[in-house]
């Protein structure tokens, strides 16, 4: 990926580690495979560093899996079909996971999977993979949604699952904030270049710095010579003086 697709792909991630009920999930998976101690773990090491072992084990795959669908996502291209899509992200799925558990378990259990144990850790560890990033492709796929065909270009700069309806443009500093229904994500582009990106969405530009989609508008409120939209996601949108016209053809706004 390039330096921006890699940055947005660790932001993204760190506001996945920051959500404490994902937090307590895999702190939750990690508790109870410490309690079922499964590969002989709960034989050969005590409770505290078998629940160790295993949150490395769960934590560490499950990043290596969300960057992997990162990098298999953007190596099959934004056209590519569900199974070219599934190729990508599930093998480099499984050749990270095979490494972190095959590197975790060596030191921690003084068992190093060498020939047939490799090869049927290997074939579990892709079969595990293939499944869970199938599971997750088909979640987070923006093709299973009935509004699909007319996606708008813009939406091929922003992660999967951040994906929607859109709903703002805006511009701070050199960046523009794209802002949908499924979350936002900042991308360095040029408003006007980010406009002519939204395809057959109906907005309009409000102000210098904001772009926004009509049917996104749940409330309008005069302020002085201009005026307020509050939209269902994200901050409210200032309009300034010279864009009253446009909401009040838009409708927005009485025009009297």
């Amino acid at each position: 990926m390039n330096d921006t697709a890699s940055q947005s792909a660790l932001r993204e991630w760190r506001g996945h580690m920051a959500q404490p009920a994902r937090v307590a999930g895999l702190l939750g998976a990690s508790v109870v495979l410490t309690l079922m101690g499964p590969f002989n773990t709960a034989e050969v090491m005590r409770v505290t560093p078998r629940l160790a072992y295993w949150a490395a084990v769960v934590f560490s795959c499950y990043s290596i899996g969300y960057f992997a669908n990162q990098i298999g996502d953007h190596l099959a291209g934004p056209a590519a079909s569900f199974a070219k899509r599934l190729i990508c992200c599930a093998g480099l799925t499984a050749l990270g996971v095979l490494a972190a558990v095959h590197i975790l378990t060596g030191p921690a259990i003084g068992i190093w999977a060498a020939g047939r144990e490799l090869l049927l850790l290997s074939a579990n560890v892709i079969a595990i993979s293939s499944i869970i990033t199938t599971v997750f492709l088909l979640i987070d796929d923006p093709k299973t949604s009935p509004e699909s065909a007319a996606l708008p270009s813009i939406l091929d700069r922003l992660p999967y699952d951040k994906r929607g309806a859109l709903v703002s443009l805006s511009v701070e500093d050199h960046y523009v904030r794209i802002r949908t229904t499924n979350g936002e994500e900042m991308v360095l582009l040029r408003l006007a270049d980010a406009m002519r990106e939204v395809g057959d969405t109906a907005g309009l530009q409000v102000h210098r710095s904001h772009w926004i989609a009509l049917d996104q508008v749940t409330t309008v409120t005069r302020k002085g010579d201009g005026a307020i939209l509050t939209m269902p996601h994200g901050p409210d949108i200032p309009v300034s003086r010279a864009n009253i016209p446009k909401i009040k053809e838009a409708g927005l706004l009485p025009r009297t």
